[in-house]
């Protein structure tokens, strides 16, 4: 069975199969690349296990009624946690497939099916957080537009477009590769490779680059508007103009951790993508058992475990948005707690004290396209 060339887990849609070893991926990696294969099969399914407990508990704070009908920017995060959620599940089976050499994706119409739904998400995930970042950018930098863009409507009917369009951009996948009876794993179509290798390129690079590039310049003009607001406000000493520069500023924190983790975790992944068609693999003829004493094979070995460490790292990308939520957002600590039941929570507050706590509260975005609503994050 020929080996494969394994993909990127953020930033490709499958692995790329290759005639260079009778032995399977998962047989022939832990002969030759044991640390890259143990780091794999160790920090994955912690992963998996951040992330099947933390995207349900995400969904259901930031889709709850009370959310979805008044704050724009949960319907962002909740579908973002939605996606998550399928693609690690999706994650799993190529994981079984490629590191535990247990057939899972394999079979005919299978492999088909499998490639357009496992790379949609990975499409879906960096559009749906240059939604919210834009979003985030029109409210802060053109207030006056605010209430005709930033409506929970328009995320609703954004979000349902960008999945169409993820959809679409992954079915070019089902073209791309079918399942080979006389290798029997996933294989190019007769005459697709020259179009994969563009498509591939222009595709991804797009989704994985020029995407978190832009959120960058948004996120860069949001933080240079809210330093603006706030010197303005301390310029003009008006408790009014005060309060708005500090809400803006507290509203943009959840939003700037969460864009910024997109581009900590996705360019690496996209870099060390890039240098495989740099760094090539050893001579197919060689057995797996002496490619260590190969040069090649022991440059692209060194690359392949590297890029391991890397993947596994960017792979939190789809678990740990969760504890970005907590750490930045009163108001999802507090559902937390009260979903895992850690305290109690008063059945009512006072007033007074929901005046003395008003400094923390703010919108991610928001509003219902008539007046603004003010949620404690």
């Amino acid at each position: 069975m020929p080996m494969e060339n394994i993909s990127g887990i953020l930033n490709t849609s499958f692995p790329t199969p290759r005639d260079v070893t009778p032995h399977s991926t998962a047989h022939a990696l832990n002969i030759a690349a044991p640390i890259a294969m143990t780091i794999d099969r160790i920090v994955t399914p912690v992963w998996y296990a951040i992330s099947a407990i933390g995207n349900p508990i995400t969904m259901k704070i930031w889709l709850s009624k009370r959310m979805r009908e008044t704050n724009s920017s949960a319907i962002y995060i909740g579908a973002i946690a939605v996606v998550h959620y399928v693609f690690i599940w999706l994650h799993l089976l190529l994981e079984l497939h490629l590191a535990w050499d247990i057939k899972t994706v394999n079979y005919p119409y299978v492999c088909e099916v499998f490639n357009v739904l496992y790379i949609t998400p990975q499409y879906l995930a960096p559009l749906l957080i240059l939604g919210f970042t834009t979003e985030r950018y029109i409210a802060v930098c053109l207030p006056f537009k605010k209430e005709t863009y930033c409506t929970v409507r328009r995320a609703c009917i954004l979000v349902l477009m960008l999945t169409v369009l993820s959809l679409v951009l992954g079915s070019v996948q089902a073209y791309i590769w079918t399942y080979n009876f006389e290798r029997d794993l996933c294989f190019f179509r007769s005459g697709a490779r020259p179009f994969y290798v563009v498509w591939t390129w222009i595709s991804e690079m797009l989704i994985f680059a020029v995407v978190p590039l832009v959120v960058l310049m948004f996120n860069i003009l949001v933080i240079r508007e809210i330093r603006l607001l706030t010197r303005r406000a301390s310029l003009r000493m008006h408790s009014d103009s005060c309060m708005l520069g500090a809400s803006n500023k507290t509203s943009t924190v959840t939003l700037l951790a969460v864009s910024f983790y997109l581009i900590c975790t996705l360019l690496p992944a996209t870099i060390v993508y890039t240098m495989q068609s740099v760094i090539r693999a050893g001579d197919p003829s060689i057995r797996v058992e002496d490619w260590t004493s190969d040069p090649q094979w022991q440059l692209y070995l060194s690359y392949f475990t590297v890029r391991k460490i890397v993947e596994e790292i960017c792979f939190s990308n789809y678990a740990c948005y969760i504890f970005i939520y907590y750490i930045t957002g009163s108001y999802f600590r507090k559902e937390v707690h009260k979903l895992l039941r850690c305290r109690k929570e008063p059945s009512r507050q006072s007033g007074a004290s929901r005046s003395s706590r008003g400094q923390e509260q703010y919108t991610l975005v928001t509003t219902n396209g008539k007046h603004e609503l003010t949620e404690p994050l």
